[in-house]
């Protein structure tokens, strides 16, 4: 992950200051998607180690949500910029100006050379966070492909709209994306149940334990997209011994196992006692 971030980040640099001396807003596109990727990429290196510090007094859940912050400041960055370059592609539409065809024409090859160099980097990363880190930089290589395409027509042609046209392409897809992951970390925000998990389907395997008589205030939530948690209320006969009590705790962990949370806390209740919860 140092060697991507390190290999985006500079080549961010010279990207902002190729777009503005070749007056290409399709370079000046590509390079918010790229410091967008640096941002992504930086924070989930050094969030990689931050993330897997334990429970301690203060967040007595780890540090796991740091990676939501920096997704959250990351699809704020990404909106802005989007914002300031749709600024000023849309009015080009109607007045193109030139652009240097030669200088895109040379960032491109410099862009496809460098972000793929650092997917190459990133291919063997197992985590999840290398993987999307992949995609992303596969896709940064695809974009340097459209730049080269248009780069190398204005070589031949005098259609300057296509500067602009492919900048807003390139910032439309950027927002299209940042949107619906910054929908995805607000709900993660807002404990919302995880998409990948089914609630009902738990508490129906739940309620299909022997001895366990009905279950309620089954919820769960993310602490980071990845890892989850679950809590549950059991409640079972008021005359159920300590080892079918037992057998009720083995079998609601082991329903517990398949689903891979991080954390559970499945709490027995006999039905002749009062859970204040239990209406809510």
């Amino acid at each position: 992950m140092r060697a991507a971030f390190l290999l985006n980040l500079g080549f961010t640099i010279v990207e902002v200051a190729g777009g503005v001396l070749t007056n290409s807003l399709a370079i000046l596109s590509d390079s918010l998607h790229d410091l967008g990727d640096s941002l992504s990429i930086g924070l989930s290196w050094y969030l990689e180690r931050g993330s897997q510090r334990g429970g301690d007094r203060q967040f007595s859940y780890g540090y796991r949500r740091l990676s939501l912050l920096g997704a959250l400041i990351n699809a704020l960055v990404l909106i802005l910029g989007s914002a300031l370059i749709l600024a000023r592609a849309v009015p080009r539409l109607a007045s193109p100006e030139p652009s240097s065809a030669s200088g895109m024409l040379a960032l491109a090859v410099l862009g496809v050379a460098v972000n793929g160099a650092a997917a190459l980097r990133m291919r063997g990363g197992r985590s999840l966070n290398a993987r999307m880190i992949s995609w992303h930089l596969l896709e940064d290589v695809l974009g340097w492909v459209a730049v080269l395409l248009v780069s190398l027509a204005l070589l031949f042609t005098r259609a300057y709209i296509l500067d602009p046209l492919l900048s807003i392409l390139i910032t439309g897809y950027v927002l299209v994306n940042v949107v619906r992951n910054l929908r995805r970390t607000l709900a993660i925000f807002l404990q919302a149940t995880p998409e990948d998990l089914d609630v009902h389907a738990v508490e129906e395997k739940l309620g299909r334990i022997p001895s366990v008589l009905s279950t309620h205030h089954t919820h769960a939530w993310s602490l980071d997209g990845e890892h989850h948690v679950l809590t549950t209320h059991l409640v079972v006969a008021s005359g159920a011994t300590k080892e079918e009590v037992r057998q009720v705790k083995r079998a609601a962990l082991a329903v517990m196992d398949q689903l891979d949370l991080e954390h559970t806390t499945i709490e027995i209740e006999y039905d002749d006692e009062d859970c204040r919860m239990r209406e809510g």
